[in-house]
């Protein structure tokens, strides 16, 4: 897993705070909503995550812990399930040619 560098996550959690607050004072301004949600999506795309509070949360839990803690906490985490394999068991899979 690739993880981006500390202190960009740092400098794109700001730009998101800053920009919730400024939000948060004129939610009907178009274009603060636009650079606000821009900013999550920016925040999503660096943690992996599909939700900007999520990728908010992720950014907080990177930032003070080690990279080592940090995985093993993203591991464990619930909700996260190994992905199952669907379909025959590898040994009943049989290439055409080699009958």
């Amino acid at each position: 897993m690739l993880l981006p560098a500390k202190a960009e996550v740092a400098r794109q959690l700001r730009r998101y705070r800053v920009w919730e607050r400024i939000m948060l004072a004129t939610p009907t301004d178009r274009r603060v909503r636009a650079t606000f949600e821009d900013s999550g999506y920016t925040l999503c795309v660096l943690m992996g995550k599909r939700c900007a509070r999520e990728a908010a949360d992720a950014a907080e839990r990177y930032l003070r812990t080690t990279l080592a803690a940090y995985l093993l906490e993203e591991t464990e985490r619930p909700g996260r399930r190994a992905r199952r394999r669907r379909g025959p068991p590898a040994a009943d899979r049989r290439s055409p040619a080699g009958r």
